[in-house]
This record gives C-alpha cells, structure tokens and sequence, in this order.
C-alpha cells in the first residue's frame, strides 16, 4: 500500500513548489519530515489506569504503538513526581505519515463540528506547524460507544522548510483547509 499523497508530492507539489517559492535547487524544496502525535494527560496523576484505554485510541489513530512520557520534575502542586507517566506520544514517519496527513485533511477535519478551516497563525518560524484537536471521535477508527473520555492531541506537522512561509505553501499544496482571512 503506497501513500496517496507521498505520489501526490513526487509527480505535482514538487515541481509548483519549485516554481512558487523561486527554488533552484531541487533538494531545497520543503518536503515533510515526520508528523508527532502528542497526547496529554494531567489526570494519569490520581489514577494510572485511565491511560490504557487512550494509548489504545492513540495507538488505533496512528497506526502504531504510542510511547509513554513520563514526568521530567516533580511538581507537588499538580500532584506530579518525577517519573509518573503522564502522556503518551507517536512519531510518524515514511509512507505511514503520508498515510496519517491523508486521513488527518481528507477525513477527520471535515469532521470536526462548525469547522471553517484550521489557523493558518499556527506556525513555529522555523517551518513547523501545531494543529490542537479537541476530541478524538473525529478519527473514523475510533469506536464512539467503547469511549469513555474524551481527550484532545497536538499534532504537529515537522517540514524541511527554513521558513513559515514555505511550510505554509507545502501544507497548502497538501491540501490543507486553512481559514480564509486569517
């Protein structure tokens, strides 16, 4: 099974990216670099065990097994010793990235309540972009009765552009709903 939009930016985005952002040479043009899925979990402090049933969502979404973060410090405020496990968190790379950005811009935006586009304000200056999503039901392989908790994720895009602009145009190419007129 090869990736839909991994074609997609071999055969076109390539070559209109070339043209529209004045590149020369052919390696200097933005490609993706790995897709972090990030999912927080301030709660796992009271009780561990509500963290399985999310790796399990987090895992269905990516398509691979989630590692666990753990806490760098204690903080006796939140109730956080160095060590607990307080999120869980996937990188994507290769075919399942493109696989995943497919899934991510073709089926679960759409799916997201009232939605007129993602924040195009969104970006890191060095090329990176951070989409934060409410709940994971948007996701199709998430099963809506077996769902306990709903949890939102970070997930942020790493491209090899130098700037916010050639990522922007990248995304875009991708196919990307940004909103009009932000």
């Amino acid at each position: 099974m090869s990736a839909r939009l991994r074609e997609k930016y071999d055969s076109e985005i390539k070559e209109s990216l070339k043209v529209d952002l004045g590149i020369s040479n052919s390696m200097a043009i933005p490609k993706l670099e790995k897709i972090v899925i990030n999912m927080g979990l301030g709660d796992a402090t009271q009780n561990v065990k509500i963290m399985d049933p999310l790796v399990a969502d987090l895992a269905a979404i990516a398509g691979q097994k989630p590692v666990t973060t753990k806490a760098k410090k204690s903080i006796a405020q939140f109730k956080v010793r160095e060590g607990m496990p307080i999120g869980a968190m996937v990188t994507l790379r290769g075919d399942a990235m493109y696989e995943f950005l497919d899934r991510l811009i073709s089926i679960a935006l759409p799916r997201v309540r009232d939605f007129r586009g993602v924040s195009s304000k969104s970006f890191d200056g060095r090329g990176n972009y951070t989409l934060g999503l409410r709940d994971q039901l948007i996701f199709a392989e998430i099963d809506y009765a077996k769902v306990d908790k709903i949890k939102g994720m970070n997930v942020t895009i790493v491209t090899t552009a130098r700037d916010d602009n050639g990522a922007r145009s990248l995304l875009k190419a991708f196919g990307m709903p940004f909103r009009q007129g932000a």
